[in-house]
């Protein structure tokens, strides 16, 4: 699922138009993407854990308003700046399915359809509005708009689906290989010519969150959950290095804003 596959080249309504403001579709991307997703959930766990579930969901709140505040204020793709509320989407995104879950005491049986149906009703609207859901067509505030809360439904997703199969039966180190394999299946359609580009990267977009939170939950959490009890502080801390080192390489290099020529 390259950038060239969901490329949308249609004229846009006559609105102000922006440089497209998210990364081109390249192996950096899914890296990052995995990274912030088990960084969101470690960092979660740790922010309740330290300051109580409402400061930290408060501060995630905070934090995440900040972070899409900074990325709408840009007029083309930044890298720092996209990762940034990535990242705090991520984490936000877990504290939400938490709150549901833990405060609430919805079951994750209940609370992952709902999030799916959440995500369909964005998708719905967008297209709708849009004519397209195409990553490399977010050029102006509205899809912008659009794109973001479909991240952040994702993650909500993801986080209730990770925990569901984590919770009947799979464990963290089943989840791992369960979404590992899922993972796989939009790619394999897309090559074989059965699923569209967009949908394909959707359904792969969502898949990487329980992937990568079940990966960071496996290695943080402590042997009798069935983990290899390294802790959720230095899980999140290598994580967030590795997304630092990740992204700082991408800002100098610039390989994740090739930009495609007329033809």
């Amino acid at each position: 699922m390259t950038a060239e596959h969901v490329l949308d080249d249609r004229p846009l309504a006559p609105v102000r138009r922006m440089a497209n403001k998210v990364p081109e579709v390249t192996v950096y991307f899914w890296i990052i993407k995995v990274l912030t997703t088990g960084m969101g959930e470690t960092a979660s766990d740790l922010l309740a854990r330290t300051l109580g579930p409402v400061p930290a969901v408060a501060l995630g709140g905070l934090a995440l308003a900040a972070s899409l505040t900074v990325q709408f204020t840009r007029s083309r793709y930044v890298a720092w700046a996209y990762w940034t509320a990535v990242v705090m989407v991520s984490v936000f995104g877990t504290m939400a399915a938490d709150v549901l879950h833990v405060g609430l005491g919805v079951p994750y049986a209940v609370s992952t359809p709902a999030f799916l149906a959440v995500l369909a009703a964005v998708f719905v609207l967008w297209y709708a509005s849009e004519r397209t859901l195409s990553i490399h067509s977010i050029r102006t505030r509205r899809r912008e708009t659009f794109y973001w809360a479909a991240v952040l439904a994702t993650f909500a997703l993801g986080t209730a689906a990770g925990d569901l199969t984590a919770t009947v039966g799979f464990g963290y180190l089943g989840s791992v290989v369960l979404f590992a394999a899922a993972i796989c299946l939009p790619a394999l359609a897309h090559r074989f010519g059965s699923l569209n580009a967009v949908s394909a990267f959707w359904t792969a977009y969502v898949i990487t969150r329980p992937l990568g939170a079940s990966l960071a939950d496996w290695m943080a959490l402590a042997h009798t959950r069935g983990g290899l009890g390294l802790g959720l502080a230095p899980v999140t801390l290598a994580w967030t290095a590795a997304i630092i080192g990740f992204v700082g390489y991408l800002a100098a290099s610039q390989r994740d804003r090739r930009v495609r020529t007329a033809t």
